[in-house]
């Protein structure tokens, strides 16, 4: 039974590490593009960001 409880609690770790994992993987993603579109479409000379 205590075998069983922890081996359930183990994949209940590695499954929200796993979606954690993902979600991050897409926020980063999203996170380039925005970048890479920026970098292409700032004006001239100028900063496209501003901090």
């Amino acid at each position: 039974m205590v075998a069983l409880l922890l081996f359930l609690l183990l994949v209940l770790l590695l499954f929200g590490v796993g979606t954690a994992a993902h979600l991050l993987w897409w926020i980063a993603i999203i996170l380039l593009v925005v970048g890479a579109v920026g970098f292409l479409a700032r004006p001239r000379g100028g900063r496209w960001y501003y901090w």
